[in-house]
């Protein structure tokens, strides 16, 4: 076994990381596990990963379907160590990415229903509908969960995957 696998998996399941997370390998090395991202989320998104996460236990994750990351940026100039680089603004944020259930989609099995659609911060240029009226997820997704938490279905017919390199 490789070293990289070995820590993969003694890290734990990924992670949805807050807004300016490094890549993950990078991240979990500068983070502190001091809670001053957590402690500037004004909508208790973030939360200190669990034992479940073993290497990260203490590290920020958003628990999208219990509370989405709502994009107010505060999290990374609290960070001390460079854990959560500066964001600018909502559009380059890259927590991950959202992809539709189909099987579990509202739209998808006929019923009118576009709450995703209407929920998304960034709006149709990183959620829309097709001509059927499903939704569809663009690359433009910043992956921040409102979408899944929003969902009507149950469980979520959108759920959010943490990005592979970093947020």
């Amino acid at each position: 076994m490789e070293w990289a696998d070995l820590l993969r998996r003694l890290s734990g399941p990924p992670a949805l990381r807050p807004p300016g997370a490094r890549p993950e390998a990078e991240f979990s090395a500068l983070c502190l596990r001091c809670g001053r991202c957590v402690a500037a989320c004004p909508y208790r998104a973030l939360v200190p990963a669990g034992l479940g996460h073993r290497l990260g236990a203490g590290t920020p994750v958003v628990e999208a379907r219990q509370a989405p990351c709502l994009l107010c940026l505060l999290c990374p100039p609290a960070c001390p160590s460079g854990a959560l680089a500066p964001v600018r603004q909502a559009r380059d944020v890259r927590m991950g990415r959202a992809r539709v259930v189909t099987g579990r989609c509202y739209a998808h099995q006929g019923v009118m229903c576009r709450t995703c659609v209407d929920e998304c911060p960034l709006g149709e240029e990183a959620l829309g509908q097709d001509d059927g009226l499903r939704p569809v997820v663009t690359e433009r997704c910043v992956g921040c969960g409102i979408c899944e938490a929003r969902c009507p279905a149950q469980p979520s017919a959108i759920l959010v995957a943490p990005a592979a390199g970093g947020a």
